[in-house]
């Protein structure tokens, strides 16, 4: 449900859905004529109708969406902070409705999904408990003070073994 016909008919899509049960996919993704049309605030209007609601980020790689030499360049995007802004207002909203999100990051090689996803969750208050390799750190600089760094920094905590009070 990519093209723009089906946020043309939006009402009808939606009834559709509705009728399997499924939902609509917000898709973040370059923006072209023939593109789907999507707005944030219609995925809070959606989750308010809806018990869960789907979001897939494919990055913003316009120059290389359709012209690329390899499969992967069309996903090759690091979205930046403020890019992330929008999917941290829906999720936070999402909660607030008692609604689930499905917010998925698309798998590039090179780690960007899993910086962007480490971002958002911190930003979400619930930052990622597990240490990562520094590389990682330093490959997304952004990510200092975001993720623990293996190594660094305070332990996880230990899990104690539950004993008898008596």
């Amino acid at each position: 449900m990519r093209h723009r016909s089906w946020s043309d008919a939006r009402r009808e899509a939606l009834a559709i859905l509705d009728a399997a049960g499924a939902a609509w996919v917000y898709i973040d993704e370059p923006k072209f004529q023939s593109s789907i049309w999507q707005a944030p605030d219609l995925m809070v209007e959606d989750l308010s109708a809806r018990p869960w609601a789907y979001v897939r980020l494919h990055g913003r790689n316009a120059a290389q969406w359709w012209d690329h030499e390899a499969p992967e360049d069309r996903y090759n995007y690091l979205y930046a902070n403020e890019e992330l802004e929008p999917f941290v207002d829906i999720a936070s909203a999402a909660e607030a409705l008692g609604r689930k999100l499905y917010l998925y990051a698309n798998n590039h090689y090179a780690g960007n999904a899993v910086a962007n996803a480490a971002q958002i969750r911190a930003r979400l208050g619930d930052p990622i408990q597990a240490p990562f390799p520094r590389t990682l750190v330093d490959h997304f600089p952004q990510l200092e003070g975001v993720i623990q760094v293996a190594g660094a920094g305070p332990s996880p905590p230990l899990l104690l073994e539950e004993t008898d009070p008596d």
